[in-house]
């Protein structure tokens, strides 16, 4: 008996390469130096730097102290000292400005690693403390203030006009100075300006910034070695606790598959029970029930993805500003952070849930936009719609490299709206935080090209071995 059956239309394949972590591997992480014995150690350490923060008293020695913390990863022990001394440096700047305004009282270096600081723990300073810096004084600063004033400029806002004047000038400056042979400045200071200049310090992943800066640390020539030794303990510790989450992560109930005809009804499952089991946490830890607005969330995601299906289907290519509106809801961001949201004290899930607070659109349009920076090219090889590129290219007429620099200015306005949101938004400050983290994963893994498709040749790769495989000797 002969039966007829609808041709199966071909999926389209990115060719992906199989997956380099084998399972079989991640049960096998672990870190020899993470010892039980250790721990006293480390707990002894971070008393002494707790007593060190309490008794240090320069504003510059202060200031240095908690940037060395940050960029060591070790600051998050210590968010009480730090806020104590930040909250006081404030006070000290805003009694000064009513004394003296506009009078230099602090070297460029001082001054831009006070304004950094205080912006990034939510402080309110204005651009004007670099006023008497601004213009032709900037061109007898040393490479180290330069290149503190170019870090610093990355904390501006779309309404620190002058400021981000400050970065073509000091980028210039730090390019020239990388150029130079010979010269006497110390190997440590020219690391961290070609570091800074492959991107600047706000914009890095705090966790891979502090295994790189644990290495550097120890060129400086005043290095605490208390300050290393935590370093290095903590981030032995912190690996171990991620190398078990990623085991956990990494099991399959194999009885399940059996049971489940196609792999769609297999996604979902997976899907409703992961949803149900976090909305379950949440009504145990924090007393409501989030289960409907995590579910809308991820509704309203596949819609946007259905919507995208829909533009290929029928051929049809929208402008810019269509396609961002869509865009930066199909990057998951809205819906990763809805779920971290939950875990925050009162926050109004109601507001939050229709997606349009500020702090996460710009998220969204940093990751939609370094996405499609990285894999646009590609995905229209293997006959995708185009992405914001090629929306820009069509709708404006420019050649694609205008349109490329288009898309990173995007992405640098929304860094600078983020910014704002960081001083001047109701939400928790460790939810904007994370968002800007979200913003920062996202370059670091298209920086240098696909690091999801290719993980090999964007150093995605080098990146999951120091963080999760390689500890700190």
């Amino acid at each position: 008996m002969k039966t007829q059956s609808q041709p199966l239309e071909a999926r389209r394949s990115a060719n992906y390469r199989p997956s380099l972590w084998e399972h079989e591997n991640l049960l096998l992480l672990g870190n020899k130096y993470a010892k039980e014995d250790k721990i006293e150690r480390a707990k002894l350490l971070k008393q002494e730097v707790s007593r060190m923060l309490d008794e240090t008293e320069g504003l510059l020695e202060q200031l240095e102290l908690v940037d060395n913390l940050q960029r060591l990863g070790i600051s998050y022990h210590f968010e009480r000292e730090i806020k104590k001394i930040l909250t006081n440096v404030h006070v000290r700047h805003v009694g000064h400005r009513k004394r003296v305004d506009r009078k230099r009282s602090e070297d460029l270096y001082a001054t831009a690693l006070k304004f950094r600081l205080l912006r990034q723990h939510g402080f309110n300073i204005a651009q004007d403390v670099f006023g008497c810096f601004f213009g032709d004084g900037l061109d007898d600063e040393d490479i180290k203030s330069v290149l503190s004033l170019y870090e610093a400029s990355y904390l501006s806002t779309r309404f620190d006009t002058k400021l981000k004047k400050t970065i073509y000038y000091t980028t210039t400056r730090l390019k020239k100075f990388v150029e130079m042979k010979n010269n006497e400045t110390t190997s440590y200071v020219r690391k961290m300006v070609i570091r800074a200049l492959e991107m600047p310090y706000h914009r890095r992943v705090r966790r891979l910034e502090a295994r790189w800066y644990i290495d550097v640390y120890g060129e400086t020539h005043d290095t605490n070695p208390n300050l290393l030794e935590l370093a290095k303990l903590d981030f032995n510790f912190v690996q171990v606790i991620h190398q078990d989450e990623l085991k956990s992560l990494s099991r399959w109930d194999v009885n399940r598959l059996e049971e489940l005809p196609k792999y769609m009804k297999l996604c979902f499952l997976c899907l409703i029970n992961e949803i149900n089991q976090i909305g379950y946490i949440i009504l145990r830890d924090k007393g409501f029930n989030a289960i409907p607005y995590l579910k809308k969330s991820w509704a309203d995601m596949c819609t946007t993805f259905l919507k995208e299906a829909k533009w290929y289907k029928r051929g049809y290519r929208p402008k810019l500003e269509e396609y961002m509106e869509n865009g930066w809801l199909s990057s998951s961001v809205p819906t990763i952070l809805l779920h971290l949201l939950c875990l925050f004290p009162d926050q109004n899930l109601d507001i939050l849930v229709s997606y349009h607070h500020h702090v996460i659109r710009n998220s969204a349009t940093i990751l939609r936009l370094a996405n499609d920076l990285a894999t646009s090219s590609k995905e229209l090889a293997r006959g995708d719609n185009g992405k914001s590129v090629q929306c820009h290219m069509h709708e404006t007429g420019s050649p694609e490299a205008e349109s490329r620099a288009y898309m990173r200015e995007m992405i640098g306005v929304a860094w600078e709206d983020l910014n704002l949101e960081r001083n001047s938004c109701w939400l928790h400050q460790g939810f904007v935080e994370a968002a800007a983290n979200l913003g920062r994963v996202a370059q670091c893994i298209y920086q240098y090209g696909d690091g999801y498709g290719s993980p090999e040749k964007a150093k995605t790769v080098d990146h999951v071995r120091s963080l999760l495989v390689y500890p700190v000797p």
